[in-house]
Parts: C-alpha cells; structure tokens; sequence
C-alpha cells in the first residue's frame, strides 16, 4: 500500500506541473513568434533561429527550453508560412515536452500604414516521463516473492502523452509599432500521464505591443548616432492561475543593443508573493545576415542560489535588403 500511495504522490505532482504556465522567454521581442503567429513572415523575408533557455542551473531543479523555428514570406500568396520545434526538459524529473508547429499568417492592408496579420497554429505535441520505475500494488506477489511486470490498477500511467493543438493570433502593426494577441491550446488537449485520467492543457492568452523610434527625432543626442533608436517592449500572459507582465526598453544603434526588462506578477496569491520576480539584462549584436543576442535574469526573490536565467538566440536572415511597402524595421 505504500508503494501505491507513493505512485498517487508523485501523480499528483506532476499534474500540478503540467498546469503551469508553458515556456517563456526573456528574448520574446527577438523571436515573437514564439508567443502570436501572426508574427510569421513578419519581415516579409525567409529568416530562421534558435533560442535556448537554461533556469536555475544551481539547483536540482534545472529547466532547459530550445526553440527553433523557420519562416518565409509568399507574396503571391499575401502570406507567411513557418515552422517551429519547442523542446523543454526538467533534470529533476526527466520530463520531456516536445511540440513541432505549422504556422500562417495572412497580410491585411487597413490604410496607406496599418497592416493587419490574423494567423492559425497547429501542432503536435508530445511529453514524456521515466515511469518506468514505478510498482503498483497489484504487480507485488508476496507468496512467490516476485514482481508481475503488467497492472491493471487504474492508477497505471502512461510513459507518452500526444495530442494535436490548436492556437489562433492576430496581429496590428505599421513600420515603427506593433500589437497583437494570441491564444494557445483552444482545443484544450488532454495531457493527463494516467490512463483514465482527463488534464486539459489551459489555454494560455497575451497581449503584446511594442514601438521604436528614433531618439533623434524627440530629444538632442550629440553624444549618440543619429539613427540611435529607442525600443519600448510589453508583454501580458496568463495560463489558468498564473498570470505574467514584462515591461522592457532598449537602446538599438547599427550593430549591437541592450536593455532591460522587469518581469512582475500582477496575480499574487498571497501577501508573501513578490510583483517583481526578476530584472532581466539583455544586449546582442548584427553581423552580415546573423543576429546574436544574450540576455539573464537576475532572481529578485528568496529562492535562494539558482544561478538566475540566461537565454542565447542565433537568428539569420536571408535577405538583408528586404524592399516592401510597410516592412517594420524593428528588433
């Protein structure tokens, strides 16, 4: 009985992790398709990267996330089309998410500088988990003195989990802004490891926005380059419980940039919650067709020593002189 009850523990928790929120990056700005697909073809061009995210490496309870992702622009067709992979892995547990989307986005011209891009998302995903390990009640014959390698406890779990998803965006932006939202998991995929069991994917909601301008063009800056831009990023999410705002400003010259951005939680559950969770510094640099960017996240909780966030993204763009009516030439 006590093997039982450990094997409905360990259950248990792991249903509260799969209803956490799902994988978010500091560098949203940089790779936004990781949030609305109405960012696909948003340059109108073929580009691709990678995104990598490594959380509190210092503890047992490291997390690691990879996004890769490709897109390219049909204009005969109005169109962005793209795909991505997410790959996101727990040490502590040996979780293992794996998702491979399709994207498209199609342009609506509003007037001579607003352009609307609504977009579709669908995917496949799978999770795994090591329960390989795991002795139910039934399979113990203390008479014989050994372990029956099948159950039939209703409680047997499911080493994979796949499911189809379903996600929608829509997308606003003229040459210098951008606002668009998005909402995940519409079809709500059961992701529950038990065989009987039912956990539907919450469906996760943003809002995202973000404007650039020149600095020249407001205040005097003598010390600076003229074509020195200003970069001001916001972020809402929310995912059932748990809810998300990152507010971020930037400095972008030719070849390089840097900022910072706070990340808060606007729904604390208890007075002991913090509204900042953390101050995360980013900078990158543009070499020919490459993008470079590096950010980290400086823990502003109790947690203790977690060795903070830290996020790599390598984007290459194939076309660099990308001559379209209305392109945005931000991030």
């Amino acid at each position: 009985m006590k093997i039982k009850i450990a094997a409905f523990i360990l259950l248990l928790s792991f249903s509260l992790t799969v209803k956490a929120q799902d994988p978010i990056f500091t560098q949203y700005f940089m790779v936004p398709e990781t949030l609305n697909p109405g960012f696909t073809g948003f340059l109108e061009t073929t580009k691709a990267g990678i995104l990598h995210r490594t959380q509190w490496p210092d503890l047992n309870f490291r997390v690691d996330t990879d996004y890769g992702f490709m897109n390219t622009w049909l204009e005969n067709a109005n169109s962005g089309v793209g795909i991505s992979v997410l790959n996101h892995r727990e040490k502590f547990t040996d979780y293992n998410f794996t998702q491979v989307n399709l994207n498209y986005a199609y342009r609506v011209q509003l007037n001579d500088e607003w352009f609307f891009r609504p977009a579709i998302e669908v995917g496949f995903g799978n999770k795994s988990f090591g329960f390989q390990n795991i002795i139910l009640e039934d399979q113990i014959n203390i008479g014989l003195g050994t372990i029956n390698p099948s159950s039939v406890d209703p409680l047997l779990l499911n080493e994979k989990v796949r499911f189809f998803d379903f996600s929608a965006g829509m997308l606003f932006n003229n040459e210098n802004a951008w606002f668009g939202l998005s909402l995940k998991h519409l079809n709500k995929p059961n992701i529950s490891f038990s065989t009987i069991g039912n956990v539907p994917l919450e469906m996760f909601f943003s809002a995202n926005a973000g404007y650039e301008f020149k600095l020249g063009d407001y205040i005097d800056i003598t010390a600076l380059p003229y074509e020195t831009r200003l970069l001001l990023t916001s972020n809402y999410m929310t995912q059932g419980e748990y809810s998300r705002f990152d507010l971020g400003t930037g400095l972008v010259f030719e070849k390089f940039f840097f900022g910072a951005s706070l990340a808060t939680n606007p729904g604390k559950k208890t007075d002991k919650s913090h509204f900042l969770t953390s101050i995360n510094a980013f900078g990158g640099l543009q070499y020919e067709h490459f993008k470079f960017g590096y950010s980290y996240d400086f823990n502003t909780s109790k947690i203790g020593k977690t060795g903070g966030i830290f996020e790599l993204s390598v984007i290459y763009q194939f076309d660099l002189e990308v001559k379209c009516f209305g392109c945005p030439n931000y991030y």
